[in-house]
C-alpha cells in the first residue's frame, strides 16, 4: 500500500541548487577573465619600469685611447630641454656626460668621453628647456657670442620636438605648438621649420670662424611609432605621427646634405623603449632591454634614455671628429 505521508511530502527539487552552482561557476569564470583582461591592459600598457643598467649601444673604446687633438674646443648645447638635461639627475644629462663620466658611471663607460681626448675642452651649455625652433633662431641664436679662431666647435642641437609637442592641444594648434593639426593644416609651419633649421645651422657654424661640427639629434616618438598618444591620458591626435615624421625627413635630410652636420638617430634607438615597451609582439619589441627610457613627463628622457643618447652621440663623435681635426692641424701647418 503506498505510503500517503510521502506522497503527502515529495522530496524537495534538487533543480534549484544546481542552477545556483552553475550560475555562480559562470559568475566565477567571467570575474577570473575580467580580471585577468584587466591585469593584462595594466601589465602591457600602462607599468612602465625602467629596466637597469647600461642602455644603448656598446661604445668601442679603442677611439677614446688616444687623444684627438690639443685645440682649444668648446662643447656647445644648443636647442630644447633634450640637450638642456631635464628629468636627468645630476651628472647624467647626456650633455653633461659626453664631457665627463659621472662618479657612478659604468665601467665600460670610464674614460670614454670627451675630456679624454680632449685635454683643452671646455663646455657651455645654452639650450633652454621647453623652448621651440622659433626661440632658438629668434630669440636664443643671437645671443651666442662668436669665438675665437683659436676655438672649435663641437655643437650638439636638439630642436623642434616642441614644436610638435607644446601646449599639449590646449589651444587650438599654430605654428610652434601643433598638437591637434591635421597635416594638411601644419604644411607651411612644417616648410617654414625647413627654413628656419637650415637658417639655425648656418647661424650655429659662423660662431666658429676657427672651424666646427654639428651633431643634430632627430626627434623620439614615446608611442613606438604607433601614435596612439591617447593611451598616456592625452588627447588623441590622428596626425601626430605624421608630423614627426615629417620634421624628422627635414632633419635627416639637413644632415645629409650638410658636411658640417651629422644626424644622430635617436628616433630608432627609442623604438621599442616607450609606452609599449612590456608588448612583446611588436616588431619593436627589445628582448634584451624592454626598459622604458622617458622621464615622468613623457617628452624627455629619464637616465637610461640619456645614457642612450650620449652613447650614441660619442659614436658619431668618435667616427668624424678625430679626422677632421686632424685635417684641421694639417691645414693649420700648410699655412
Amino acid at each position: 500500500m503506498p505510503d500517503e505521508s510521502a506522497a503527502k511530502n515529495p522530496a524537495p527539487s534538487q533543480s534549484p541548487p544546481k542552477r545556483r552552482s552553475c550560475w555562480l561557476k559562470w559568475l566565477l569564470i567571467y570575474g577570473a577573465v575580467l580580471i585577468g583582461c584587466v591585469g593584462f591592459y595594466v601589465y602591457f600598457w600602462l607599468l612602465h619600469p625602467e629596466g637597469e643598467g647600461p642602455a644603448g649601444p656598446a661604445v668601442s673604446r679603442e677611439p677614446f685611447a688616444s687623444v684627438w687633438s690639443e685645440r682649444p674646443v668648446v662643447l656647445l648645447g644648443f636647442g630644447d630641454s633634450i640637450t638642456e638635461g631635464y628629468g636627468a639627475s645630476a651628472g647624467h644629462s647626456f650633455f653633461a656626460m659626453l664631457e665627463t663620466n659621472p662618479a657612478d658611471d659604468f665601467a665600460e663607460m670610464v674614460g670614454v668621453c670627451l675630456t679624454a681626448v680632449l685635454p683643452h675642452l671646455t663646455s657651455e651649455n645654452k639650450a633652454v628647456s621647453g623652448s621651440t625652433s622659433i626661440e632658438h633662431i629668434e630669440h636664443h641664436l643671437p645671443r651666442i657670442e662668436t669665438y675665437s679662431e683659436e676655438m672649435f666647435g663641437v655643437i650638439v642641437v636638439t630642436t623642434g620636438g616642441n614644436d610638435i609637442i607644446h601646449l599639449y592641444g590646449r589651444t587650438p594648434p599654430r605654428e610652434g605648438a601643433m598638437y591637434g593639426a591635421t597635416l594638411a593644416e601644419a604644411r607651411p609651419w612644417i616648410e617654414n621649420y625647413e627654413q628656419r633649421l637650415d637658417a639655425m645651422l648656418d647661424g650655429l657654424g659662423s660662431k666658429f670662424p676657427g672651424g666646427y661640427h654639428i651633431f643634430l639629434l632627430n626627434i623620439y616618438d614615446p608611442t613606438d611609432g604607433i601614435g596612439d598618444i591617447r593611451h598616456t591620458g592625452l588627447p588623441a591626435w590622428s596626425d601626430g605621427i605624421k608630423l614627426l615624421a615629417e620634421y624628422n625627413a627635414i632633419i635627416s635630410e639637413a644632415a645629409e646634405m650638410r658636411d658640417d652636420t651629422t644626424l644622430v638617430d635617436i628616433h630608432a634607438e627609442f623604438l621599442g623603449h616607450g609606452i609599449h615597451s612590456r608588448q612583446f609582439w611588436r616588431s619593436f619589441y627589445r628582448s634584451d632591454d624592454p626598459g622604458y627610457w622617458y622621464y615622468l613627463n613623457l617628452e624627455d628622457p629619464n637616465d637610461r634614455g640619456y645614457d642612450a643618447i650620449r652613447r650614441l652621440c660619442l659614436i658619431e663623435m668618435a667616427r668624424v671628429l678625430p679626422e677632421l681635426l686632424n685635417a684641421e692641424a694639417n691645414d693649420d701647418v700648410t699655412e
